[in-house]
């Protein structure tokens, strides 16, 4: 397999179009509002809290706003396709909206109008916990059945078929919000219709003793057994593994979808990158909750924070691998693989972080020095998104997202 290719022209680097392939766009909202131990920053569980506080806020307009402000910084990062893992679905009470898809359609018309492609990753949510009731904040996020979850799935398919901007995957939220049972079925439907099936996985070590409290056996371990992992299974995050688990997820060619900037926000820890590649799995990157907005920094946070891991250099896969993983394995895990090379991003070939870059070093370069600046233009499906550096749209994207904030963290 020939890996994707940079090149020269004139004053530009011309590259594939970046794909960020997990996203929780709404969270945007909480970036610099978490960084102190008073502000709830202790642990993930309580950053959590914060999260479902603000969650509980959203309707239709201001999960726009924000997910247009999220969107419009991803595109002018270089990002041309996002994977939205959307799991806020009703009002804040759990009682659908008369258009069950109402939110879902508000994301996926902020992404549209950006310019970008979407994946529209609808996720099942449908207990607290293990063995735990709902709380009142995940009522907004929680289906009662699979049924209703598939029916909204088949939903959207219907209403974006002919989108070329739109694709649409299935999820579930994690193993501690959806049974076991569930997980099968909707992994068995996804799989009937060759569609990426994406969960969060064994990202604190908490819901590995709670699985094993109620499973008796480790999370992956668990999706093994039950027939879940398959090679267009999209694990997120992954980083508390067994041995056994990691051969598990490399002899089913799944992917691993790392979010390391957002990982490191919350403390998560250092996934097992190294062992992972070489037992098989594929690696794609995530911008997960918006702490940051660097589509060059997601992807070389695998191969960096793998050296202070291993204490070596080049230990996950050189430039050529991580443009792979930030590019046509990103589109691969969204469904959108065909598509991954009708979509081009331009840097400026000057600019400060690249300059004087040889030609037989531009991946290189790229890959491991870029930054947002850099990116002039962006074209999507043929249409030319950013220009000169410039959304066309940016600064009343920018008003709007400011009005809808201080509303809600008023």
């Amino acid at each position: 397999m020939a890996y994707p290719k940079i090149t020269r022209s004139g004053n530009h680097l011309i590259l594939p179009g970046l794909a960020t392939v997990h996203s929780h766009a709404f969270q945007r909202a909480m970036r610099g509002l978490t960084q102190r131990k008073s502000e709830h920053a202790g642990s993930f569980w309580s950053w959590r809290g914060v999260m479902y506080r603000l969650a509980e806020r959203l309707d239709p307009d201001s999960i726009y706003a924000i997910a247009r402000l999220a969107y419009l910084e991803l595109a002018m990062s270089g990002v041309t396709l996002v994977g939205e893992f959307h799991y806020v679905h009703h009002q804040p009470n759990g009682t659908p909206y008369d258009n069950r898809t109402e939110l879902a359609d508000a994301v996926i018309r902020a992404a549209k109008d950006v310019g970008i492609r979407i994946c529209l990753i609808r996720t099942a949510y449908m207990r607290g916990g293990f063995e735990q009731e709902l709380t009142a904040a995940q009522r907004h996020f929680s289906d009662p059945s699979v049924e209703l979850v598939l029916q909204d799935v088949e939903t959207l398919q219907s209403r974006y078929a002919d989108d070329p901007l739109v694709s649409i995957a299935l999820a579930a939220h994690s193993i501690r919000a959806v049974p076991i049972e569930a997980n099968r079925e909707l992994a068995a439907w996804a799989d009937a219709r060759e569609m990426p099936f994406h969960m969060h996985v064994c990202e604190q070590r908490r819901e590995l003793e709670e699985c094993v409290a109620e499973h008796r056996v480790t999370p992956i371990q668990l999706l093994a057994d039950n027939g879940i992992l398959s090679e267009r299974f999209v694990g997120v995050h992954a980083t508390h593994l067994e041995s056994a688990e990691i051969q598990h997820l490399g002899n089913h060619n799944c992917f691993v979808n790392l979010c390391r900037t957002t990982e490191r926000d919350l403390g998560d820890g250092l996934p097992p990158t190294v062992e992972l590649v070489n037992a098989g799995a594929k690696l794609c990157v995530g911008v997960d909750s918006h702490c940051g907005e660097n589509a060059f920094e997601e992807i070389r946070a695998i191969e960096l924070d793998a050296r202070s891991q291993h204490e070596a250099r080049t230990v996950v896969g050189n430039a050529d691998f991580l443009l792979d993983a930030g590019t046509r394995l990103g589109y691969a895990a969204s469904g959108l693989e065909s598509r991954w090379q009708q979509d081009h991003v331009l840097l400026d070939a000057h600019d400060l972080s690249l300059i004087g870059l040889p030609n037989t070093h531009l991946v290189d370069g790229v890959i491991f020095n870029a930054t947002p600046r850099a990116v002039r233009e962006v074209s999507v499906n043929g249409q030319k998104i950013v220009s000169d550096g410039q959304h066309a749209d940016a600064q009343e994207i920018s008003r709007e997202y400011v009005t809808v904030v201080n509303r809600l963290l008023a």
